[in-house]
């Protein structure tokens, strides 16, 4: 891809307009209702930082709002039913507020069905923009106000001509103490029941150098828990590998924790799994999506890998990274998943002894391969197969937590009595400490998905 990157006349100029709607925007209130993954949450963080500049006040909730942007996820059917949902709930309060401004952005719109299924049963969405439009929203703004019709502002271009990175875009931070960063954006690997690739564009890194400055101003500004993200970020191609981005966003002073997803197996080297080793500051949690354990699924899937290149990768990491906590996606019932196939799922859960599972029902996204393959799996067999993988991951999990009784572990505080520890795990303290603060508590009892932990003082 080419011209990437989005030009200082182009940020310059949505900045100016911007500024010349503060007084239109003065007084008002918006609110973004973000849903989907961290990179969504990303996005919603600098959307709301935009409308800050426009003049807007952070809304408490949509009822306190004079403009909602609805950021949307289309990973799922589940997540487009809810956001759709959401939508719809939004009807009579834009009934009872004439004035009310309301948006829908992210993923699901990038999709043209989902775009027409907007305009035709939800006629009080006033607006609608793609996920390479966020670095447009003043501009975006100032035509809907000044204009008297609906406005869709989507990217019809083939997913590998759409696609830029803005920087220096402001940004409304929800936490302060964790913070997203973005290091690239896009997907080049086309999973075959995937939307990513075709609602996000292809593969784009920022330059290493940005990247490096957010981190260190981040931690300059007290920062303790950043993560950086992409869809692969071992894909990432800046002035550095991944590994020696990685290692040096790992590398100012003070402490604080360095998380990253996603990561693909095909893509994760020994140079990562070696920087995390050898950097405290990196968090010992390691998120590597399987999605199944059968080799014939994965080619189905397109996943470029094999169940044995896959365990070793697991074995490898478990090896080298010292009380390291794995978690992985895994797709149930994905069309023509045997019950052999499906027992191969369940026998790798066993082998690689996972930490934590997020486990998702297949279901068919719009354009993508694997909709229209034959096999279909009944819904009820899906079900069937969750709860045998739930259940089996339930065991495990509890086996791992015990195992770590009576462990001192640091913890970050997130405030409420409870906090994480550096593997990412879910910890309910004996007294609360403030959010952001790092601390040794014990482990005094374990439950699946959580820890009990006394403060040591």
């Amino acid at each position: 891809m080419k011209d990437i990157f989005t030009t200082d006349e182009q940020n310059k100029k949505q900045t100016e307009i911007a500024l010349s709607l503060v007084p239109q925007f003065c007084g008002k209130k918006a609110f973004v209702r973000t849903f989907g993954c961290q990179q969504n949450e990303a996005d919603g963080e600098r959307l709301m930082g935009f409308l800050q500049l426009c003049g807007f006040a952070k809304a408490s909730d949509e009822n306190d709002a004079d403009l909602i942007i609805i950021n949307t996820c289309a990973i799922r059917e589940h997540a487009e039913k809810r956001e759709l949902s959401y939508a719809g709930c939004l009807k009579k309060l834009k009934e009872t507020k004439k004035d009310l401004l309301i948006g829908i952005c992210g993923c699901m719109p990038q999709q043209m069905h989902r775009v027409e299924q907007i305009k035709k049963s939800y006629p009080y969405v006033d607006f609608a923009f793609g996920t390479d439009m966020n670095y447009r929203l003043p501009e975006i703004l100032q035509k809907v106000t000044g204009g008297s019709k609906r406005m869709f502002f989507i990217n019809d271009l083939p997913h590998n001509e759409f696609g830029v990175i803005s920087e220096g875009m402001p940004v409304c931070r929800a936490s302060d103490y964790k913070a997203w960063v973005s290091i690239m954006y896009g997907c080049n690997n086309f999973c075959t029941y995937c939307v990513v690739p075709h609602v996000r564009g292809r593969e784009r890194s920022r330059l290493s150098s940005d990247v490096l400055c957010e981190v260190k101003d981040l931690v300059a500004k007290g920062y303790k828990d950043i993560t950086l993200l992409g869809q692969n970020v071992n894909s990432y191609k800046g002035e550095l590998t991944f590994p020696e981005l990685l290692s040096a966003a790992a590398g100012y002073g003070g402490e604080y924790w360095l998380h990253f997803m996603t990561s693909h197996p095909k893509d994760a080297s020994d140079e990562l799994i070696k920087a995390i080793a050898d950097n405290q500051k990196i968090s010992r949690h390691f998120h590597l999506p399987v999605q199944s354990g059968s080799t014939r699924v994965l080619e189905a899937m397109n996943r470029r890998y094999t169940r044995e290149q896959y365990l070793a990768k697991a074995q490898k990491i478990k090896d080298t990274i010292k009380d390291v906590v794995i978690s992985t996606d895994i797709i149930v019932g994905f069309p023509g998943e045997t019950d052999e196939d499906f027992a191969d799922t369940l026998s790798l859960v066993n082998t690689v002894g996972y930490d934590m599972i997020y486990t998702f029902i297949y279901s068919p996204r719009e354009g993508t391969i694997a909709a229209k393959m034959d096999s279909q799996i009944p819904h009820d067999e899906q079900v069937r197969r969750f709860s045998l993988l739930s259940d089996l991951q339930n065991e495990l999990a509890l086996a791992k937590n015990t195992a770590m009784v009576g462990r001192t572990e640091r913890i970050l505080s997130e405030g409420g009595f409870s906090g994480r520890t550096s593997g990412n795990k879910i910890v309910a303290l004996d007294c609360d400490i403030p959010a952001g603060t790092f601390c040794d508590a014990e482990i005094t009892e374990a439950k699946p998905y959580s820890l009990n932990a006394k403060i040591k003082k």
